[in-house]
C-alpha cells in the first residue's frame, strides 16, 4: 500500500496570497499535479492540518475545487489555522467525517493499515491539545483492534523540534499521549503537519512524523531563541510505503527537476 501526505496547505480565497507573499493555491496545484504523474499512484492522500489559512468558507471553496483535481481519495483533518464550522461544511459530503460531537475524530478501517484520526486543536489558539476525552477515545480506539497495524494522524508534532518558535505553539499533554501510544504497540506512525519540515523522533515505542508544507517551510533556525519566519525552499510532501508488514517513508520535493541518469 503506498500513502501520500501533504500538510499545512494554507490555502487562501481566490486572487489572495498567504502573508501577502505565498501563493499557496498555485502550489498546492503544483503538489497534485506531482501526486497525480507518481507511478505507482498513491492509494490514498493523508492531508494533516492547515488547509485554509484564515478559515474562510472562500477558501474552503477555492479548497474543494483544487483538490478535486486529486486522482486518489483524500482523508483531511483540522490544524489551528481551520476553523471547525467552515471545516466540517466544506467537507460534509466526506463519509468518514463524523457529523456530531465537538471534536473530529474517525477511524478508517478498510484498508491494509489502519488508520485513527485525532483531533489536536483547540479553536481559537495556536498551540494544540488533547484533552481527556480525546486521549480516552485514541485509547479506547486503539485498544478495539490490537492486532490491526495502525497510523495514527493528527495536526500538531507532540514532540520537541528544535524550532523554539513551533515547539512554543506546539502540543500540550504529549507526554500523556505518549503513555497511550506506548500502550498499544500496533502503531506503526503517528503522522503529524503543524512543523512546516520533516521530522522524526522516537515516541511511545514507535516513531512520530512531521511532514513538509505544500507551501512555505519554517526557517530552519536552531539557535535556543529563533526567528518566527519561513522560507520559500521547495515544498515538500512525504510518501509512506506499507509492505511486507515494515512502514518505510521517503520525503519528495516538488517541482520538476533534471534526471534521471543513469549512475554507469
Amino acid at each position: 500500500m503506498l500513502l501520500a501526505q501533504i500538510s499545512d496547505l494554507h490555502v487562501m480565497p481566490k486572487g489572495e496570497l498567504a502573508y501577502g507573499r505565498v501563493d499557496t493555491a498555485s502550489m498546492l496545484r503544483n503538489a497534485i499535479e506531482h501526486l497525480n504523474r507518481l507511478d505507482p499512484q498513491p492509494d490514498v492522500v493523508l492531508i494533516t492540518g492547515d488547509l485554509a489559512d484564515k478559515g474562510q468558507r472562500t477558501a474552503y471553496a477555492h479548497l474543494r475545487e483544487i483538490l478535486g483535481e486529486l486522482k486518489a481519495p483524500y482523508y483531511v483533518i483540522p490544524g489551528n489555522h481551520d476553523k471547525v464550522a467552515e471545516f466540517r461544511l466544506a467537507f460534509a459530503d466526506q463519509p468518514y467525517l463524523p457529523t456530531t460531537g465537538e471534536f473530529i475524530l474517525y477511524s478508517i478501517e478498510t484498508l491494509p493499515l489502519r488508520l485513527v484520526a485525532v483531533d489536536s486543536i483547540v479553536q481559537g489558539r495556536t498551540r494544540g491539545t488533547l484533552c481527556d476525552e480525546r486521549l480516552a477515545w485514541l485509547d479506547r480506539t486503539l485498544a478495539e483492534r490490537p492486532d490491526a497495524p495502525t497510523l495514527v494522524m493528527m495536526h500538531h508534532a507532540p514532540f520537541v523540534t528544535g524550532l523554539s518558535h513551533f515547539d512554543e505553539v506546539g502540543m500540550e499533554r504529549s507526554a500523556e499521549l505518549e503513555r497511550v501510544i506506548a500502550r498499544h504497540p500496533q502503531v506503526e506512525r503517528v503522522l503529524c503537519g503543524h512543523v512546516h519540515r520533516s521530522t522524526q523522533i522516537r515516541f511511545g515505542g514507535t516513531i512520530a512524523s512531521s511532514c513538509p508544507s505544500t507551501a512555505h517551510q519554517a526557517a530552519l533556525d536552531l539557535r535556543p531563541v529563533g526567528l518566527d519566519s519561513f522560507t520559500l525552499e521547495p515544498p515538500g510532501f512525504q510518501l509512506h510505503r506499507w509492505t511486507g508488514g515494515v512502514l518505510f517513508t521517503h520525503t519528495l520535493n516538488i517541482g520538476t527537476f533534471d534526471g534521471p541518469f543513469p549512475f554507469h
